[in-house]
């Protein structure tokens, strides 16, 4: 049997269009330009490194990269670490095609052809070439993760220097490299970053220098005494005035802080519910000039909301008819959160008056049922048994005419929740028990229905 010779790495094409003017080279060629390798002279750049960079860690760390067709197994997709080549020229991961051959295939998975010889044969040249590459992406990815490091650390050092406007230009690369850079974000956390950042923050900042600070720590996974000295009453209310006169980024950077500063029930809820703020989150989520700030501004207000006493204000401030009116535009993501907002404030009297009076609240609420998400319907059904149970008569008829009856039938027939369809049944009833000759369903079928 003719066993494969190693330099048969000469038949395989690679496209090297980012360094060699877009034309196909073979590997052979590939070695003697330098374009994978970076090879100077025959030999491999990165020989000189091989015990110290290991390629199964450097393929796991760069994941995310475009790795060249010719190092990929055709088996697994993934990147070769110890390629083999096949009696037909095709080269894979040593441990997949004997795998492959452990299931009884004696053929070549790629050209399926009956193999004269099951022998596999190291590739060298193309193990080098793999090793040469990813140590190269490696040491380049590693060497400007360290510039960015330093870069970071070296902002920080000049923030304790510069005052006016070298400040807010200091700030605002610190947040630009911090937005953009893992490392920058660590250095700025190891080397006592958010302290100084938030120090910042206080009743005389400029919104200049406070827009750019919020950028940098709405980044930043802060801890707890960070997050403690960020509610401060004099921060909040520097927070809360930028979210009411900065640009679009600056209000939804305070409002994506403040969401941060909520978590948990360490907090006092009296400095986030401010009639100011409240009104300040109510413009950012109807601003259809800026629909980005959207999804920040419901974060926020259904953080605000999960606080029973604060519901009363949310209510007062006019949040729920925009919000009912939003609803058909939404998408799931928002639905939800506006769902969940209309839902609690529906557990207060208030709340609930609200819903009622908003001509609009029960069909397109009504129209939300077995649409979107389990849910959604089951938010929209507690939406619908609150208002209906304040005025049974006038909001049932309304209902069954958006065509809630034939909705409830869907989720009593569907699959979903056993709860959902028994608050579909309770919502059915109650509906029968209400409706009158002028709506187009009868209260038999209805009742038949329930039985």
């Amino acid at each position: 049997m003719r066993m494969f010779e190693a330099n048969s790495y000469r038949n395989v094409k690679l496209d090297a269009s980012a360094g060699a003017g877009g034309q196909v080279l073979d590997l052979e060629t590939a070695i003697k330009d330098g374009i994978l390798g970076g090879v100077t002279g025959g030999g491999l750049v990165c020989a000189g490194v091989a015990e110290k960079l290991d390629l199964k860690k450097m393929v796991e760390e760069l994941e995310s990269i475009e790795v060249p067709p010719v190092f990929i197994c055709p088996i697994s997709l993934d990147p070769m670490q110890d390629p083999v080549t096949l009696c037909t020229g095709q080269t894979y991961e040593r441990y997949n095609i004997l795998k492959w051959f452990s299931l009884g295939h004696c053929t070549c998975p790629t050209t399926m052809q009956e193999l004269w010889d099951d022998t596999v044969t190291p590739n060298r040249t193309m193990q080098q070439l793999i090793y040469s590459w990813f140590s190269q992406k490696f040491l380049a990815t590693k060497k400007r993760s360290e510039d960015v490091q330093g870069r970071a650390i070296e902002l920080l050092d000049n923030l304790k220097k510069v005052k006016g406007q070298a400040k807010v230009q200091t700030l605002k690369e610190l947040r630009q490299v911090v937005a953009a850079h893992s490392t920058a974000r660590k250095a700025v956390l190891d080397n006592g970053g958010t302290a100084l950042v938030t120090s910042f923050l206080g009743p005389f900042t400029t919104h200049a220098v406070g827009s750019e600070a919020v950028g940098i720590l709405v980044n930043l996974d802060l801890d707890f005494a960070t997050k403690s000295n960020l509610r401060q009453p004099a921060r909040i209310s520097l927070m809360v005035d930028m979210l009411n006169e900065g640009t679009i980024e600056t209000k939804i950077n305070c409002t994506r802080l403040m969401e941060m500063l909520m978590e948990g029930n360490d907090f006092e809820h009296e400095n986030m519910s401010s009639l100011r703020l409240l009104a300040g989150l109510l413009r950012l989520v109807k601003d259809k000039k800026h629909p980005n700030g959207l999804l920040a501004g419901l974060g926020l207000l259904k953080s605000i909301c999960t606080h029973e006493s604060v519901r009363g204000s949310v209510v007062s401030i006019g949040t729920v008819p925009p919000l009912v009116e939003l609803l058909p535009s939404l998408n799931n993501e928002c639905l939800e959160l506006a769902l969940y907002i209309l839902d609690v404030l529906s557990s207060i009297p208030e709340g609930r008056l609200a819903l009622k009076v908003c001509a609009n609240t029960i069909p397109n609420v009504v129209k939300l049922l077995m649409r979107v998400s389990e849910t959604c319907t089951r938010l929209a059904l507690s939406i619908l048994w609150a208002v209906c149970m304040l005025a049974p008569e006038e909001c049932t008829a309304l209902a069954v005419e958006a065509g809630l009856a034939a909705k409830l039938l869907l989720v009593i027939q569907s699959g979903c929740n056993p709860v959902l369809k028994q608050q579909s049944v309770e919502l059915l009833k109650l509906c029968s028990l209400n409706c009158t000759s002028t709506i187009c369903i009868s209260e038999c079928k209805l009742t038949r229905t329930i039985q």
